[in-house]
């Protein structure tokens, strides 16, 4: 079988960050553009006994996935539980009706109580209060919740607003690794321009959340 041979002047491959190698638009002929996927770092807070940490600039159509990523998030008071919400109107309010579904995988640091379950009480079923993001976090000096989380075009103005989170949290007295996976849906189709992350009582004593965009 032949190979087909590109004429040295039908390549235009300047090297450039961030891009990739293509067939040009004539399909004779290859191109750099860009390489799509790339994750743009927008805003990061680190908390410091703080009531909350929101975003409320930042949140466009510039980007149809933003990711949240969660990092040693320590609450000031023990057993609560990491939650968030969505705004439409910058921050104003924090209540967009939501679904949501919650399960975990929990393990003993002593090696038993091992779970994996679906957690009735942390889901919600048209609700506009705070989803649950991690159960029952402890506050000893070394405990925390790390993870993230992604929202789907937040912009839109025809679909619902789809969000996953998994984090890693250290449970209460009992001295455990809970995996927690939660995913929903905001019901609404205005555009989703602010979000908001706290603890459902205390404050944040520290941690850092930052915000990303996905090319």
């Amino acid at each position: 079988m032949a190979l087909n041979k590109l004429k040295f002047n039908s390549l235009n491959v300047t090297p450039a960050a961030s891009e990739g190698i293509r067939f040009n638009s004539s399909a004779n002929g290859l191109e750099t553009a860009s390489a799509g996927g790339n994750v743009v770092k927008i805003a990061a807070t680190t908390a410091s006994s703080s009531a909350s940490v929101s975003f409320t600039s930042g949140i466009d159509s510039t980007y149809k996935e933003y990711i949240f990523t969660f990092n040693n998030i320590h609450p000031q008071t023990d057993e609560k539980n990491f939650v968030f919400n969505l705004s439409t109107d910058s921050g104003s309010n924090y209540n967009v009706t939501k679904t949501t579904s919650f399960f975990r995988a929990q393990h003993l640091e002593g090696g038993n109580a091992e779970v994996f379950e679906y957690v009735t009480g942390d889901d919600l079923a048209q609700s506009t209060s705070d989803a649950r993001i991690s159960n029952l976090c402890g506050n000893d000096s070394d405990q925390c919740v790390s993870g993230f989380l992604h929202l789907f075009e937040p912009s839109s103005t025809t679909f619902v607003k789809h969000f996953i989170s998994n984090v890693n949290s250290c449970f209460t007295n009992s001295e455990a690794s809970v995996n927690l996976y939660m995913a929903g849906y905001g019901n609404t189709t205005s555009a989703v321009d602010a979000v908001t992350f706290k603890f459902d009582s205390g404050n944040i004593d520290s941690g850092t959340i930052t915000m990303y965009g996905v090319t």
